[in-house]
């Protein structure tokens, strides 16, 4: 998810808390207590979350909540959602694998790759997959005065009713973003910028002669047999079983699960289920996708307490109890993805969890206030 959407992802229902019991996919084990918590995340105006967990004991998957409003069905507990922002673990995941293979340089201007944007050339590869080059965030930028200066549309009825299905090339999105002011000179700063990982992107497409899809099967997908992990380009729909997404506004809650998704491009436009993300992240974890160095260098945070332990494409964090995790969460309009995982992989959680989004962020607070207590059941109670 990026930062400034998480800012606003959690929003408020405006028809009954739709509360339902958890599902147990492990028969025998008792998770009783991570069952109620999933559901006060529910009682705190999700529409549904589906969530696998696995530790000492096993794998363990479940639902609460529903699938789809005005439905009783719970959320499938291995259904299809959007990503978000946890695609940028697969991005810098790739661009790493290359720089494994020489042909790429972590410490390289990434102009000398994308010469055609005619891009500051103190801004390094490095730099884009930790969010230090200081380029503007296509989504529009935040500043801790209070200065907002827009970027493209991606939220409200404007985005709902008449961009939502609008096509961007990743080329745009780019040129957008670099037209306009940069936040700090390369390096100097820290700022989560989704601009970094399209231009990442298209690094890995000019490199490789491929495209981005290409290069993500070849190196992710096919090997680790991720079959319900896909970037769907332009595609408004989610194939398969899944949850849906609302947004409220003007006394109205519009189903948004169906966009077109490249407005985001490659800065969060994937679409994968727990159990995909559960492989990825544990062979990622576990050293299977990259060498020992360029992990080590993944998992090492910018010491910038704004940076909020983030490394390449990945944050290393508190669980809140001195337990040590890594992830990258994310999230779309009505949607948030968990991606948790301890470097000795011997707990994981992954989750996706639905809501009615809007403009005002009524129950933000409240829905953001209960993940902790998840992380907390999963990694500091078990």
């Amino acid at each position: 998810m990026t930062k400034n959407l998480r800012k606003v992802a959690v929003a408020a229902l405006t028809v009954t808390m739709l509360a339902g019991a958890a599902t147990a996919a492990a028969a025998g084990q008792d998770h009783s207590e991570l069952q109620k918590v999933m559901r006060e995340v529910v009682d705190a105006g999700a529409v549904g979350i589906q969530l696998r967990v696995h530790d000492q004991r096993g794998e363990w998957t479940g639902s609460a909540g529903v699938r789809k409003l005005g439905s009783t069905a719970k959320p499938p507990t291995n259904g299809r959602f959007r990503i978000g922002s946890s695609t940028k673990t697969f991005v810098a995941t790739v661009v790493l694998q290359l720089v494994a293979e020489g042909k790429v340089g972590l410490d390289t201007s990434a102009a000398r790759y994308l010469p055609e944007f005619a891009m500051d050339p103190r801004i390094t590869v490095r730099m884009l997959l930790q969010h230090t080059s200081g380029v503007f965030n296509l989504t529009g930028e935040y500043y801790p005065d209070g200065t907002v200066v827009p970027g493209i549309t991606w939220n409200g009825k404007e985005w709902v009713e008449n961009t939502r299905f609008k096509t961007y090339r990743p080329d745009d999105l780019v040129r957008f973003a670099l037209a306009k002011s940069a936040r700090f000179a390369p390096g100097t700063d820290w700022s989560y910028s989704n601009t970094n990982y399209v231009i990442a992107r298209l690094l890995i497409e000019n490199v490789t002669g491929r495209s981005f899809n290409d290069e993500l099967q070849r190196w992710i997908l096919r090997p680790l047999r991720l079959h319900n992990t896909f970037s769907p380009g332009t595609d408004p729909e989610i194939p398969g079983p899944h949850a849906h997404s609302y947004y409220q506004y003007d006394s109205k809650t519009v189903d948004v699960t169906r966009q077109n998704p490249s407005w985001i491009s490659s800065a969060g436009d994937m679409i994968s289920t727990t159990e995909d993300l559960h492989t990825f992240f544990g062979a990622l974890v576990g050293g299977q996708l990259l060498p020992a160095a360029l992990l080590a260098e993944m998992r090492t945070p910018h010491p910038d307490p704004k940076a909020l332990g983030y490394g390449l494409g990945m944050f290393v964090q508190d669980a809140g109890c001195g337990v040590t995790v890594l992830n990258h969460g994310g999230g779309v309009q009505g949607a948030a993805t968990l991606m948790y995982s301890t470097p000795d992989r011997s707990k994981t959680l992954e989750a996706s969890v639905t809501w009615v989004d809007d403009d005002a962020m009524a129950t933000a607070v409240a829905i953001k206030n209960t993940l902790p207590k998840v992380l907390n059941e999963v990694f500091c109670s078990r």
